[in-house]
């Protein structure tokens, strides 16, 4: 089947880019947090414990939407009042960072509890084993929780990824120019709504279907060494 684009093949490619783009960077970001969030939900120090708390509840409380529209929205005037301190008048976030902020921020709070969950799934022995051992525990942390909690919490993480993949359309509504917003474009133009949000489904479903080839990988490589439950 030819599907006519009427010239806006390369436009869809570049939101494409672009949502690639967005996604990894977010990924980027809510991974630290989310690692952060989790460390502080199983610290044994109770402040730590309140934060972490906090933070999880909170954004996973509110529409990603939201998020988007309030970090982006929201800073205007705070960045117009640094600009005026620094004397640069068209300070402002763009479009990009807030998205990432946005989603990153949002990622992180449910990887939280993916990273929790794959902390408290370790045995507590393998850490007396650390301290039988003299190691601190810093040492114990990256070399016996941090691989361990990886391996475990890897499938959650991807399935998260996945839906960050597919959140990256809310930032059209910010005027980044992803996938969405070039289709919307298109559409606008052509009047041809069902061709290009069908492309634009098709890209998605592209994107995500590499995720997981990736996400297979990634899995099989980080349980190397691990025996199967059937065997």
């Amino acid at each position: 089947m030819n599907i006519d684009l009427h010239g806006f093949g390369p436009a869809l490619l570049a939101g494409t880019l672009m949502t690639v783009k967005l996604a990894l960077s977010a990924l980027c970001l809510g991974l630290v947090l989310g690692l952060l969030g989790a460390l502080a939900k199983t610290s044994p120090y109770k402040p730590l414990q309140w934060l972490g708390g906090f933070y999880s509840t909170l954004v996973r409380g509110v529409p990603e939407l939201l998020w988007v529209l309030l970090i982006y929205l929201g800073t205007v005037s705070l960045m117009n009042q640094i600009g005026a301190w620094l004397n640069i008048p068209d300070l402002a976030l763009s479009a990009f960072a807030a998205g990432v902020i946005a989603l990153g921020l949002c990622f992180g709070a449910y990887a939280t509890e993916v990273f929790r969950g794959a902390i408290l799934a370790i045995p507590k022995g393998h850490r007396e084993a650390g301290l039988a051992l003299g190691l601190s525990k810093g040492r114990i942390l990256s070399k016996l929780i941090l691989p361990q909690m990886w391996r475990i919490a890897l499938p959650g993480l991807g399935n998260l990824f996945m839906i960050l993949m597919k959140d990256t359309a809310l930032v059209s509504v910010i005027g980044l120019e992803e996938i969405m917003r070039r289709s919307q474009t298109a559409v606008t133009v052509t009047k041809e709504p069902f061709t290009f949000y069908v492309v634009a489904a098709l890209m998605y479903l592209g994107l995500t279907v590499l995720a997981m080839i990736g996400m297979h990988f990634m899995e099989k490589r980080a349980a190397r060494g691990f025996a199967r439950p059937n065997q």
